[in-house]
């Protein structure tokens, strides 16, 4: 494992962590706002997770890839962002640095999952059962990205992680990670039951209709 000298948390950590709560308090007030009060409750939670993952990966996650292409690094930036994006990269190195392989699966991220993420809303708000699709593909998407950022590190030593303290380890590394592991599990899970549900059931119709 690489390490460097690094003050454990700092005003930054402080000010990135309060950012993410602050997207998660704008996820939850849009469901509160856009959703019907009796709303069920897997849809509610759908919606502040999906609302919560696009501004994510339109502010978080944009300002990176801003900031990693056309010979820029975060490391060579400054800036609100770029100081956040140095705390994250003090954990995992290739941050810092434009990897092209981290630098690639944003693009995707960015481009590709963060206007889905937009689509689902709006198919959540208009209680289109057609989202559950979208969410298999998104969910599906997540974990391959999560997949293909760690799993090239992990066989090669994991020489850019420094998993030296709690901070950088449980906090940035596990925490920061697997929630896009286990909320698109759960949120596939769910879905493929509605799928599944709404086939059977025109199935049923469609043998009812021949008998």
């Amino acid at each position: 494992m690489a390490t460097k000298e690094h003050t454990i948390f700092t005003a930054t950590s402080a000010f990135s962590l309060l950012g993410v709560l602050g997207v998660y308090i704008a996820a939850h007030v849009g469901s509160k706002v856009l959703l019907p009060k009796n709303a069920p409750w897997i849809n509610r939670f759908t919606f502040i997770w999906i609302a919560f993952d696009a501004l994510i990966h339109f502010s978080f996650e944009g300002s990176f890839l801003y900031l990693s292409t056309f010979g820029r690094s975060v490391n060579a930036s400054v800036g609100p962002f770029a100081e956040l994006w140095k705390e994250y990269a003090a954990a995992d190195f290739r941050w810092g640095t434009a990897d092209p392989t981290v630098v690639s699966l944003e693009i995707l991220t960015v481009l590709g999952a963060g206007p889905m993420c937009c689509y689902i809303l709006k198919q959540l708000v208009n209680d289109d059962p057609a989202r559950h699709y979208w969410i298999v593909v998104l969910s599906t998407a997540e974990l391959y990205g999560g997949w293909m950022t760690f799993c090239p590190e992990w066989l090669t030593g994991s020489p850019s992680l420094d998993t030296s303290n709690a901070l950088f380890l449980w906090v940035y590394l596990v925490f920061m990670n697997i929630i896009w592991v286990v909320i698109p599990v759960g949120l596939m899970i769910d879905s493929y039951g509605q799928i599944a549900k709404s086939l059977r059931s025109a199935q049923a119709v469609a043998r009812a209709k021949k008998a």
